[in-house]
């Protein structure tokens, strides 16, 4: 479909520039609660992260939503998979969250999910979307909807998580790190793994409103790393602003990703003979990973980069794991969406059973350099993408690379920019290839 507002993952941007705006965040909930409402009596749950416009927005979503005829329940700051979560065991018929992930606070933006905990499917963004074009009503007085809090929120989403793993689990005298990024998970995340017997030291959990994402996080690494040198911790543990994306760092200060991760649930799995099918991965994801799930005979497959895709590729294959270089996991034999507190908790699992130590475990899946450089286009109309002398150029590439190397050209969703990737066995090679393509898409915007 078209969409006039709503990008790969929701509505996102700058706040106070339109459409991050109270008046329009108000249309929005009144839109949203028409459309939930045609299927029948309508209970919306709404979360957000801990940006100061977060209140800002939620008024506005609440009023819009209640003159609608939508019953809210509010979940105050929480991690976008736990709204997701809740959503589902609520039985409403959605879940909103007020989030920009990982953006700083000056952005905000809204995510959707469906009573299922999944993504809204297309048609009902559709309708949202006709309806933001149509006048504001209000419902009778008598059928407002009424606006209630969920005060044991948090606690139900704990148990969620700890349910992730056996009941025999005790982390006891595994030494980690937690870096919250001043987000939504700086309540949640410590006591799920304090309760399963970890020792905790928890970075970055003192959010004010502004310092979310602030040179922390799964963005910022670098006070994680410090911290588990300092600490001899066992493993860092890293997550972003709205808790749906996680990255790692090793005993030795060395950052884990989410392919190396991913790598170590999947492996997990087939050991124990629960990994249903193959992996999901996206363009991305490095080509190491692909070689070492093909060792173990474990399909892999590439969806296009958005962990909305890596979601539509597993439901359609009916698999369980798949994610994203950048730290989105997702374990659809535990949820329905990017969890980064489970994911983290699946990885701990596997080192726990293995008897090995998060260094160790990924040393089966060796990465390939990778080389990515963005061209800016700015206003040219030739896409160079699909310009012919760009693409045989890529062509020529990828034989020249015979079978142990990839080429990826991409434009970006959200800038005029062309991602030129190329990864490959041989770092010199890989840059010298990716430097000869930057400047060929380079010269054909001219």
């Amino acid at each position: 479909m078209s969409r006039k507002y709503f990008g790969t993952d929701g509505i996102r941007g700058r706040v106070g520039v339109y459409p991050i705006t109270p008046d329009f965040m108000l249309k929005l909930g009144w839109a949203a609660g028409m459309a939930f409402r045609k299927m029948g009596a309508c209970k919306v749950l709404v979360g957000k992260d801990t940006r100061i416009s977060g209140y800002m927005f939620e008024s506005a979503l609440e009023a819009g939503l209640s003159a609608a005829g939508a019953d809210v329940m509010l979940l105050g700051p929480m991690p976008t998979p736990a709204i997701a979560y809740l959503t589902r065991t609520f039985h409403a018929e959605a879940g909103i969250v007020i989030s920009a992930s990982h953006n700083p606070h000056d952005d905000n933006g809204i995510k959707f999910f469906s009573g299922q905990g999944t993504k809204l499917p297309d048609e009902v963004e559709r309708m949202i979307e006709e309806l933001l074009d149509q006048p504001m009503t209000v419902v009778e007085s008598g059928k407002l909807g009424k606006v209630s809090r969920i005060n044991d929120a948090a606690g139900r989403y704990i148990e969620f998580c700890k349910s992730s793993v056996p009941t025999s689990t005790d982390f006891a005298g595994l030494k980690l790190v937690v870096d919250c990024a001043h987000g939504a998970t700086y309540k949640v995340a410590p006591s799920v793994f304090r309760e399963l017997g970890a020792n905790v030291t928890v970075l970055h959990a003192q959010p004010d409103g502004l310092n979310i994402n602030e040179n922390c996080g799964s963005t910022h690494i670098e006070s994680l790393q410090a911290a588990v040198l300092v600490g001899h911790a066992d493993l860092g543990i890293a997550f972003d602003g709205d808790g749906d994306r996680v990255l790692m760092v090793d005993h030795t200060g060395a950052i884990v990703d989410g392919d190396e991760l991913l790598f170590i649930i999947a492996r997990d799995l087939q050991e124990r003979g629960k990994l249903q099918g193959g992996v999901v991965g996206t363009l991305m994801s490095n080509l190491g990973l692909e070689l070492a799930l093909q060792e173990l005979s474990i399909p892999f497959v590439r969806a296009k980069v958005g962990d909305r895709y890596v979601m539509a590729e597993l439901l359609e294959r009916d698999w369980v794991v798949g994610g994203e270089n950048s730290g989105h996991v997702v374990c659809c034999n535990h949820t329905t969406t990017g969890d980064a507190i489970i994911a983290a908790l699946q990885v701990l699992l596997s080192l726990k059973r293995r008897g090995e130590n998060l260094a160790q475990a990924r040393q089966a899946l060796r990465k390939c350099p990778q080389v990515l450089i963005n061209v800016r286009f700015g206003a040219s109309k030739v896409d160079p993408v699909e310009h012919p002398t760009v693409k045989e150029a890529c062509a020529r590439v990828t034989e020249a690379m015979a079978g142990r190397g990839r080429v990826l050209l991409r434009k970006s969703g959200t800038e005029p920019l062309v991602r030129v990737m190329v990864e490959g066995d041989d770092e010199a090679q890989v840059r010298g290839y990716a430097e000869e393509l930057a400047a060929l898409v380079s010269e054909v915007c001219v």
